[in-house]
């Protein structure tokens, strides 16, 4: 995408909830997506993409005791960009932290679950494209499944994460899935740009909504703007919501 959509207010959820197109989506189950052998390995452009995207997965993942490699790619430091109450070096210690005890919310443990941290700078992943594609290849294992934002998400660093993901998935003969996130917030019900022939539903239960929004919760920063330079939050209510939908999508 050329310009930024991810502008306004979004699709409102009840658009998406009356959608026939989206409802009738076949589902698959985490046990033949990530089959008994594999490990999943998690690609979040910032923190908090593996649970807003990936909450109900990393649950599903937890129960069938896959191993689970989550990749961050970088620390968020450009989400409050010109406040003095998030300054990014606040932000560079508190959003890893964040992710934590959000992951802590959603029952993972180290035993099961590895973290990497790359380090590349917050909107600024397209440039380092080639660099992450070299990160993720020698981190890869023939057997993995990877999940990463689409390449055509809406923002530059998802659809980095997704490109550099497939490219480097492709060199060592894994498997990878892309994962919306802020396509809910631009797209629209039966929308042509988004490819809902590949288009697959993790269903969740009512628990594992709860618990993947207790994990959400844990995201501090993102749900508090600076009100103090006008600068709004990243997850205002109207954008969690929207991700807290009773399944996840998954294109195959």
């Amino acid at each position: 995408m050329n310009a930024n959509p991810i502008v306004g207010h979004g699709t409102p959820l009840a658009a998406w909830q009356a959608c026939p197109l989206l409802a009738q989506l076949p589902r698959i189950e985490v046990d033949r997506l990530v089959p008994t052998g594999a490990r999943a390995v998690i690609v979040a452009p910032h923190p908090d993409d593996e649970v807003l995207g990936s909450g109900g997965l990393l649950q599903h993942l937890i129960t069938l005791g896959r191993p689970v490699l989550l990749v961050a790619v970088t620390d968020g430091t450009a989400s409050h960009p010109g406040s003095q109450r998030w300054p990014v070096a606040r932000l560079g210690t508190e959003r890893p932290l964040e992710s934590a005890e959000a992951l802590r919310r959603l029952g993972a443990d180290t035993e099961q679950l590895s973290w990497l941290r790359v380090g590349l700078d917050d909107s600024q992943v397209p440039a380092a494209r080639t660099q992450l594609q070299a990160f993720l290849q020698a981190h890869l294992q023939p057997d993995d499944v990877v999940f990463a934002t689409w390449r055509h998400d809406g923002h530059c660093d998802h659809e980095a994460v997704g490109e550099a993901s497939r490219a480097a998935a492709e060199a060592v003969g894994a498997c990878c899935h892309e994962v919306p996130i802020w396509t809910w917030h631009w797209a629209r019900p039966q929308d042509p740009r988004v490819p809902w022939q590949r288009a697959r539903k993790i269903a969740l239960s009512p628990a594992m909504v709860a618990r993947k929004r207790h994990a959400a919760q844990a995201f501090t920063s993102q749900l508090e703007g600076d009100a103090a330079i006008g600068l709004a939050p990243v997850l205002p209510p109207d954008v969690l919501e929207r991700l807290l939908q009773p399944f996840e999508v998954v294109f195959l």
